[in-house]
């Protein structure tokens, strides 16, 4: 997760709340493809006959620019016909009730104007943003809606809140990083004021999160049963251990570990969990487990064919 200091927790107003925008289309009379851009969202999708849609949700502070930079999924998706959705919702840890009700709405109506196979549909999301992709997903399957992704993957995901609290006290405790003070002191004001400290009111954070592993909780993600889901991270506790002084249980894949294990024994019997080694660095070259580059694009995009 990008640092966090001084963003603002702030809801977004989704396109039904809003005047209408400005879209603006690009389509050359040689491209195979169709861009469209307005500020909500950039579609990317073949001009004629779509086979599928990739529906990208980034990081807190990610906007499409930013996933498009930090993906490089684009291309191999154009070779087989997949349009990709880079959708600007951010800033979500987790997901009210009206907030998917209003997601979903945005998706479906995207959807239906650009034409779009929504049989035919995968979600992913880096950090935060892959949290948003399985809650959306598991509402949308859960009211059964004409859009139901097939399978969803999430990259290095803050799966866990109560986790998260425990862990900013032990970065704060520890005063060893200005990044992880700073995110780590953040993170214990916004989720503390949501939800207290979890030691008393672990029943609320359990009622958002994608998993309590403390009372091994996946009641957020229960419709997802017959999807295919993936379960990316790059356990490097090397990293960690000195750029933060993280313990291996301080880290997202320690809980997207036990999450796997936890499905698996619910009877989700298309999950896999897929641990990277030495993937995980930043479009600028800079060295960092949590990264969207720990995904193989090319991988990714057979596992969507399958």
């Amino acid at each position: 997760m990008k640092k966090l200091i001084a963003i603002a927790f702030t809801a977004l107003i989704l396109t039904s709340c809003k005047k209408a925008k400005k879209e603006q289309t690009e389509h050359s009379p040689t491209s195979d493809f169709v861009e469209i851009r307005n500020t909500d969202y950039e579609l990317v999708k073949p001009a004629k006959n779509t086979g599928r849609v990739l529906v990208l949700f980034g990081g807190y502070p990610e906007d499409a620019e930013d996933i498009k930079r930090e993906f490089n999924i684009l291309e191999g998706a154009k070779q087989k016909d997949i349009a990709v959705l880079f959708m600007n919702y951010n800033q979500k840890l987790w997901l009210q009730e009206d907030e998917k009700q209003q997601l979903a709405a945005q998706l479906l109506k995207i959807f239906k104007d650009h034409k779009l196979p929504d049989a035919n549909a995968y979600f992913g999301g880096f950090s935060s943003g892959g949290n948003v992709a399985l809650l959306i997903s598991d509402y949308l399957t859960e009211k059964q809606s004409s859009l139901i992704p097939k399978g969803v993957f999430i990259v290095d995901s803050p799966i866990d809140l109560v986790a998260l609290y425990k862990s900013s006290e032990k970065n704060i405790a520890r005063n060893f990083s200005e990044v992880s003070v700073q995110e780590s002191t953040w993170l214990l004001k916004t989720l503390g004021d949501q939800f207290g400290n979890p030691e008393n009111t672990v029943l609320a954070y359990q009622k958002y999160a994608v998993y309590t592993s403390r009372t091994e909780t996946i009641d957020n993600i229960k419709n997802l049963k017959n999807t295919k889901l993936r379960l990316y991270t790059e356990p490097d506790t090397l990293w960690w251990k000195e750029n933060r002084r993280a313990d291996y249980d301080q880290m997202n894949a320690y809980y997207l570990e036990r999450l796997s294990k936890t499905l698996k024994k619910s009877g989700f019997d298309q999950v896999t969990y897929i641990p990277t080694k030495n993937k995980g660095y930043r479009a600028d070259g800079t060295r960092h487990p949590h990264s969207w580059a720990i995904v193989d694009p090319e991988e990714l995009i057979h596992w969507i064919l399958e």
